[in-house]
């Protein structure tokens, strides 16, 4: 916690010790990190703040190597699912806490096939969702998955 914390407006003394509006940290993702960063793209990919966990997009990476995993769209979709499953356990929280999802796909089309792997992970009480199919974007993978859990 951030002793000095004053962007709630509170004294410290009067705030929670679990407590911090101000509080945000960068999570570092054994491999994935590295990978994002390979790409050259400015973003963390996942940073808690306030009890929460942001899982930035994240594409269907190979867990072992940092790089994409090419294939089907079903292939893509548990791949992600995986690497997104990683990003929360790095960050000390889990699929059974997730809140709300974004899917972005490439194409409409995948919709089916994406559900099919999506309730494999999530086999109860899914989280909220959305679904957002995408013209275009400038790396070779067909889907990436963003997600918000509780810390």
């Amino acid at each position: 916690m951030n002793q000095n914390c004053r962007c709630a407006g509170t004294p410290t003394r009067q705030l929670s010790p679990d407590f911090c509006q101000c509080y945000k940290e960068i999570i570092e993702v054994p491999v994935l990190s590295q990978g994002v960063r390979n790409v050259g793209v400015p973003l963390s990919l996942v940073t808690k703040a306030n009890g929460f966990v942001f899982v930035s997009g994240t594409p269907p990476f190979d867990l072992e190597t940092g790089k994409f995993i090419r294939g089907d769209i079903e292939a893509q979709t548990e791949a992600s699912l995986r690497a997104v499953q990683h990003c929360l356990e790095s960050a000390g929280t889990s699929l059974d806490k997730v809140v709300m999802v974004r899917v972005y796909a490439s194409n409409a089309g995948f919709y089916a096939v994406i559900n099919r792997v999506y309730a494999r992970f999530f086999p109860e009480n899914p989280p909220s969702r959305t679904f957002v199919p995408v013209a275009s974007w400038p790396m070779e993978f067909d889907i990436e998955i963003e997600c918000v859990a509780v810390a």
